[in-house]
């Protein structure tokens, strides 16, 4: 890897680290949070769900406007809004009786900052380096701190609601400055893409969107699709774990977090693995792409076919689902990364980000439907959706076609 860059690629991987314990810190106190805030589960999943929502519909602006003005620009500003959402969620809950509209008012705002910030992460890492073997290492060092984030998350967010169970939301704000003193100091921009920022006007940029779309379409879509498939059964089976937990098995607190890591770190081993494993070899990412969701299809189908109730028999098979998972999205990341020119770079991994926000929203309240009805279909649901992903990345994904296209 270039010399005196890891101290940058460090404080991007701070941004979806941080991004991701926003979300996924929430995720065991949610059972809590029904019973303080008096409301239902399918209404406590929407804290989950506002965040990612109102990030699918920014994050494609955001991705413009680095494109247009700089990365850094849209970026801290962005962690500014993520962390004041944070404070009025968190003051809510410690000062307000009925809580919950301002905690989703909150939570709201605090999607907005995550629109701004984590997407441009993966264009800014291809800014960064020259070689595409450093990109796709730098891309596993994100992926990893994304899915790091979502190891510590369970363990975090348990530790600080059993202090009280609102301090979660305190975490966010400080973590966001931590990420914005990080960023600010230690990611310069390379001269020349400073310069590229300003160079095209909004018709001629969105004239050159077009034009990506128009020559490969083909193969951007089914890595949006396989994104959101991965981020939706990583939160629709967090969510279920995480009420099983503690209603059916009388498991909460640390010890829950605790358990709830153990699919994550998976995960997150996979993720780190992946990225180092793929190189510059892009049949290679391909086909670890392909192997992990069909890990992630089989392991969770026999979850659900079989109706597995013994938690050990779960927690190993969602590990062996995260592992799944983890080997795709680093793969994923290389792919689109680098696949797309500079120049709209930073556009097109935002709407990959924005389908795999999809994914996040989706997650949570489809979970707490299937519990009402169905658990078995939360892992049908993610396994067919796998194997739908298996066949379009088959079909779509051509990456020596994508190569000639790229330059």
């Amino acid at each position: 890897m270039e010399s005196g860059k890891t101290g940058a690629l460090l404080s991007l991987s701070s941004v979806p680290f941080i991004m991701t314990l926003g979300n996924s810190m929430l995720i065991p106190t949610l059972p809590t949070l029904t019973k303080q805030l008096h409301v239902t589960s399918f209404q406590v999943s929407l804290i989950i769900t506002v965040y990612s929502m109102v990030a699918i519909v920014l994050i494609p602006v955001a991705g413009y406007l680095s494109d247009r003005f700089g990365r850094k620009k849209v970026m801290i500003p962005s962690l500014i809004i993520a962390a004041a959402g944070g404070t009025i969620s968190a003051l809510a809950a410690s000062f307000t009786a009925h809580a919950y509209p301002y905690i989703l008012g909150g939570r709201l705002l605090q999607g907005i900052g995550a629109a701004g910030a984590a997407p441009i992460v993966l264009p800014l890492v291809g800014d960064l380096f020259k070689k595409e073997s450093d990109v796709s290492a730098g891309l596993g060092v994100i992926e990893t701190a994304n899915t790091f984030g979502k190891v510590l998350s369970p363990i975090l967010g348990s530790l600080l609601a059993a202090l009280v169970w609102y301090a979660p939301f305190y975490a966010i704000p400080a973590l966001c400055l931590l990420s914005i003193a990080l960023v600010g100091w230690l990611v310069k921009i390379p001269k020349e893409r400073k310069e590229q920022a300003s160079s095209s006007s909004l018709s001629v940029f969105w004239q050159s969107i077009v034009t990506v779309f128009r020559e490969k379409a083909r193969w951007l879509l089914a890595v949006f699709f396989v994104g959101a498939v991965c981020m939706y059964t990583v939160f629709a089976t967090l969510f279920y774990l995480s009420n099983l937990l503690e209603d059916t098995y009388g498991i909460g607190g640390v010890s829950k977090g605790w358990l709830l890591a153990i699919p994550l770190a998976a995960l997150c081993l996979a993720s780190y693995g992946a990225g180092k494993a793929i190189g510059e070899n892009k049949q290679r990412m391909k086909w670890v792409t392909i192997i992990g969701l069909l890990l992630m299809s089989g392991a969770l189908w026999y979850c659900g076919q079989f109706k597995i109730t013994s938690l050990g028999s779960l927690l190993w098979l969602t590990g062996l689902a995260g592992t799944g998972i983890g080997a795709a999205l680093p793969s994923l990341d290389a792919i689109i990364t680098e696949g797309i020119e500079k120049e709209q770079r930073g556009t097109v991994t935002s709407l990959y980000s924005s389908m795999r926000f999809i994914g996040v929203a989706v997650g949570p309240p489809v979970a707490s439907l299937f519990m009402a009805s169905s658990v078995s279909w939360i892992f049908y649901s993610s396994a067919i959706l796998g194997v739908l992903s298996v066949l379009w990345s088959l079909a779509a994904i051509r990456p020596s076609k994508q190569k000639a296209a790229a330059r």
